[in-house]
């Protein structure tokens, strides 16, 4: 009898990359079907269907298909280039060091008033709605964050420059290029083709005059000067919103504004000229994900450095991703994740506390435990880990006003795997902004790395950290980051008591 093997479905893949993800067996096949009875439960929570043969070689093909026989050696491959590189190259900032970061920033959280904007969404029907996310993903649901200036205040302070990472107790966590992917999740993106700031820019009008379809002389009778750079009012793009004859034009010019009013906020009440050169370059099916968290990164190392400052940067996305991995936090709704499931809209609205003091909040994060974390998000889909580019050691991102670089091994416990000591030295020198000689030069160093970029396969086994990540970090130099106040700390439900 010929049995005919239908081809998985997206979800039925999505279901099955999650049942894997908990196979600690890193045997042959037959190891994997050893555990029949574990895969036969969850298939049939996850597909709704018993096991059959038909099912059994679907799952032969999608463990064959995606290269799941081979992560733990890789894993395993990775894990001895970081040690023995960081060993030889030794670590961000060395023994000895004096640090110049101020003991509290006073940053600002100051957003423009996206009222307006989600006040057109909202009127949208949904042909135009369903426009947008083939397009441009999630965006929108990111409207729906209100910002929690006093729990922002409080992350500024465990934000640490030298391992562009958060340093919470005995955690660090950072936002990554693939957990910012699910979140957004546009199927426009293609994850490799990164912006980069081009060497012969088009004029601002020019890039304006193509995503609005607008004339020349209506583009430059609206452009400004604020500042170092030039800029377009929110007001001309609202107007063109609502007005435009071209429902896609009036798609792209709202998300434009979305980009440049809440994901970029330099000139509150405008759009900036690097925003539309990044928004430009999405038609070529780059991702903006990188960009985001470069300025990110940048503009938090800026605080830090300075003691004050505006926070320039997507703060309803940081939030929205901090929330997904705090345990003490109203727990946050979560399903497995299908193709067609809006991620921001169900698992992110309504998850804080409102009210808790800042220096409650500061507190509690100062003596966070490993427990406290939700380390993978129950959203994120076990996949491949970008962990380097080219000759870098860690990942450089490249923003639309300048460059950092971050390292994804420091948080492996995030994707679920366990947790080996990570190569970090030159991190410190690797920000750079979009000014002077050299820039254009490093500029393109970074986009040849981002041509060789090399990924992380693994399953998690055995203990979360490895002894040498624990005896390295004990001894990591601590940058002004606040320490645990062992003695001080106080259940962890007590600092999230509202003010009356």
């Amino acid at each position: 009898m010929t049995v005919v093997v239908t081809p998985l479905s997206g979800s039925e893949k999505l279901r099955l990359r999650e049942v894997f993800a908990s196979v600690q067996d890193s045997g042959s096949l037959l190891g994997y079907i050893r555990t029949y009875g574990f895969v036969r439960f969850h298939l049939r929570v996850a597909i709704g269907k018993c096991i059959d043969s038909r099912s059994v070689s679907k799952l032969e093909s999608f463990i064959m298909e995606n290269g799941l026989l081979d992560r733990v050696e890789g894993n395993a491959n990775v894990h001895r280039w970081s040690e023995q590189t960081q060993l030889e190259k030794g670590d961000s900032i060395a023994a000895g060091h004096m640090s110049e970061l101020s003991g509290y920033t006073r940053i600002s959280v100051t957003q423009n008033n996206l009222q307006e904007l989600k006040e057109i969404w909202d009127q949208w029907g949904n042909e135009t709605k369903q426009l947008f996310y083939g397009n441009y993903g999630n965006l929108p649901y990111l409207l729906d964050v209100q910002i929690d200036e006093r729990l922002f205040r409080a992350l500024a302070q465990f934000w640490n420059p030298a391992y562009n990472c958060f340093n919470f107790g005995e955690v660090d966590l950072v936002p990554t290029i693939e957990e910012y992917t699910a979140l957004l999740r546009c199927p426009r993106f293609q994850v490799d083709r990164i912006y980069s700031r081009a060497v012969n820019v088009p004029t601002f009008w020019k890039k304006l005059m193509a995503i609005t379809g607008m004339s020349e002389q209506w583009i430059t009778t609206r452009i400004k000067e604020k500042g170092e750079c030039k800029c377009i009012s929110w007001d001309a793009l609202k107007g063109l919103i609502l007005t435009h004859p071209d429902e896609t034009k009036s798609v792209d010019v709202f998300t434009l504004s979305l980009y440049g009013l809440m994901v970029f906020p330099r000139a509150l009440g405008y759009v900036d000229e690097a925003t539309t050169d990044l928004f430009h370059r999405l038609s070529k099916r780059v991702t903006s994900v990188p960009a985001i968290l470069a300025e990110t990164f940048r503009s938090l190392g800026t605080c830090r450095k300075a003691g004050a400052g505006r926070f320039v940067g997507c703060a309803q996305l940081l939030l929205a991703w901090f929330y997904s991995h705090f345990r003490l936090i109203d727990k946050v709704v979560c399903r497995v994740f299908f193709e067609d499931y809006s991620l921001l809209k169900d698992i992110i609205v309504s998850t804080r506390r409102v009210n808790v003091p800042e220096e409650n909040w500061i507190a509690l994060l100062q003596n966070l435990q490993s427990k406290d974390v939700e380390w993978r998000a129950p959203w994120m889909i076990p996949g491949e880990i970008l962990y380097r580019c080219g000759s870098f050691d860690w990942v450089p991102l490249l923003g639309i006003w300048g460059a950092i670089g971050y390292v994804p091994l420091l948080v492996l416990r995030q994707f679920g795997l366990r947790q080996f000591m990570l190569a970090t030295h030159g991190l410190t020198q690797s920000e750079f902004a979009y000014r002077g000689a050299d820039y254009k030069k490093r500029v393109g160093e970074i986009s040849s790395a981002w041509n060789k970029t090399c990924r992380l396969k693994g399953v998690a086994i055995g203990p979360t950290t490895t002894l040498e990540y624990v005896e390295w970090r004990g001894r990591r130099v601590n940058d002004n980051i606040p320490e645990p106040d062992v003695e001080g700390a106080r259940p962890m439900e007590e600092y999230l008591q509202v003010m009356p």
